[in-house]
């Protein structure tokens, strides 16, 4: 045995001096005692994005947690290394969080995508075990089968549980359960230390809270305990349609005002007939909304709530009536309401359809330059506002997503950042630029720095006047990442040093540069 151990830090070390080398030696699969490197692949310098290609120079495709903390152990003890590693999970970050530019990334989804469940009897709760890169439709797919599911979701769900716990994540269901991290019971975490941490609220909680929203920067989630409720056999799918933003808003903060009767709300801006047509591709029913839109020079504008009611089928509720109570309530449009029942996974699995339809069009693998902002409700009004002065509507692609929600919901120890609310109100909003780009219609080089522009300057202006916050945040600068945390900067930054004292974890993000294990950040 400590032969094999002395084997495998001599291979380490002569991994870390050929990352370190300005030549690239992983030029074919290595085996470096147990953990077997790969040369940088194509996806491993990519995500979905699409604007930041930087390659690593190796990819590990562990095989149990024990191979990332094997890595993580010896970068970390070693002096001449100044190699970092970045987890990536599904790759579906914008800007390259998930990149190592001459370091190492983890795909996460080579590891066993290992689910356990625990269902709780009368009163008790229930839970899955879950690997950290497992994806959101896995577990679906597992819990549909006992009669369970999570019961805070992301909308899109070919992504992974470390990823999005990472964030927040976050649905039209966090108004009522709070977002993904706030579901979490516990955490198996591999520090930038190499340390391995069973984590919860109550057992190494300032790791379990560092973690959850911490941007990959205290370390790897391996492993996630996910809180389940009983699952509903079908849902009735509700859209109304608006012609004026103060009453669309009004009706959205009724509808999260009322958890005990609606179990699902989001909105978006209808800015063009594409705009219209590409959001109901997943909803199943013949809607007779035709606007005017208006002209290039005088534009109208239309907003759009969706929300859900679960229908259990076994409970003394007709969902159709609770529905109708909920809509007589709402000042949409007269005759612009529809309803549609689906399946609960059909409904969570909405967007999936909308990415088959992309995929067929050549239109899913382009550029992507979102942009998602938490917005304090006072300011909801004038960031409205502000996107209209920055976006064409007549030939916007893509979707602009606006619904509130709770904070109150959220924990206050967690790494996530929230707008300052100035006030007791609880509801503040997400925005979310949900724009595609692509080359093959005329927006190349020029053109997508352009709307990067004109996106840094949307986020820089609505967090300055509105107090305003990114969510997956990109911050090109040291100082906007002060910024960005705020009076919260010196809480991240004592969590860094304490538990990824080199800043190996998370070089995409660009918060921590990779330096010596006493370095502390100043605003």
């Amino acid at each position: 045995m400590e032969v094999a151990m002395v084997c495998t830090r001599v291979n380490l070390l002569l991994l870390i001096l050929s990352l370190c080398s300005p030549y690239k030696f992983i030029q074919s699969p290595m085996d470096f005692g147990p953990l077997n490197l790969l040369p940088t692949t194509t996806e491993a310098s990519s995500d979905f994005g699409r604007i930041l290609f930087h390659s690593p120079s190796a990819v590990l495709k562990p095989q149990s947690p024990r191979d990332i903390s094997l890595l993580l152990s010896f970068l970390s003890a070693s002096s001449l290394s100044k190699v970092t590693v970045a987890a990536r999970g599904a790759g579906h970050s914008i800007h390259g969080q998930a990149q190592a530019l001459d370091g190492i990334v983890v795909d996460m989804c080579s590891l066993p995508s290992q689910i356990e469940f625990y269902r709780g009897g009368e009163g008790d709760i229930s839970y899955a075990d879950v690997s950290g890169g497992a994806m959101w439709i896995e577990l679906l797919e597992q819990s549909l089968k006992l009669g369970l599911a999570p019961r805070s979701w992301t909308d899109y769900l070919y992504i992974t549980i470390g990823g999005t716990l990472s964030n927040a994540g976050i649905s039209g269901q966090t108004f009522k359960h709070g977002p993904q991290i706030s579901n979490v019971l516990q955490l198996e975490v591999v520090t930038g230390r190499g340390e391995t941490v069973t984590c919860s609220p109550t057992k190494d909680a300032e790791l379990f809270n560092a973690v959850l929203g911490g941007l990959g920067q205290f370390g790897i989630i391996t492993r996630a305990r996910i809180l389940l409720q009983e699952a509903p056999l079908k849902v009735k799918w509700t859209r109304a349609f608006y012609d004026d933003f103060g009453t669309f808003t009004k009706d959205q903060e009724l509808l999260v005002s009322m958890p005990d009767l609606v179990d699902y709300v989001e909105g978006f801006i209808v800015l063009n007939k594409q705009s219209l047509h590409g959001t109901s591709i997943a909803f199943p029913a013949n809607m007779g909304f035709n606007p005017d839109f208006g002209t290039k020079s005088s534009p109208k504008i239309y907003y759009c709530i969706e929300f859900a009611v679960h229908d259990y089928q076994h409970k003394n509720t007709n969902v159709n009536q609770v529905v109708e109570a909920i809509s007589m309530q709402m000042s949409h449009i007269g005759s612009h309401l529809y309803s549609v029942e689906v399946s609960y996974f059909d409904f969570l699995n909405r967007v999936r359809m909308e990415e088959m339809s992309l995929r067929s069009s050549g239109l899913w693998e382009v550029h992507h330059p979102w942009l998602n902002m938490f917005v304090p409700k006072a300011g909801i009004s004038d960031l409205r506002d502000l996107l209209m002065d920055n976006i064409s509507p007549d030939n916007f692609k893509g979707l602009i997503l606006i619904y509130p929600l709770l904070r109150h919901k959220w924990g206050t120890n967690t790494s996530a950042v929230l707008p300052d609310s100035g006030s007791t109100d609880q509801v503040m909003y997400v925005v979310g630029i949900l724009r595609s780009a692509n080359p093959e219609e005329g927006c190349s080089h020029d053109c997508l720095q352009e709307l990067l522009r004109r996106h840094r300057h949307i986020a820089d202006t609505a967090g300055a006047r509105l107090g305003a916050k990114q969510y997956l945040a990109h911050h090109p600068t040291p100082a906007g990442w002060h910024q960005h945390f705020g009076p919260r900067w010196e809480r991240f930054a004592d969590r860094k040093v304490r538990f990824d004292p080199l800043s190996i974890l998370g070089p995409g993000q660009g918060i921590f540069a990779k330096g010596n294990k006493n370095v502390v950040y100043a605003s």
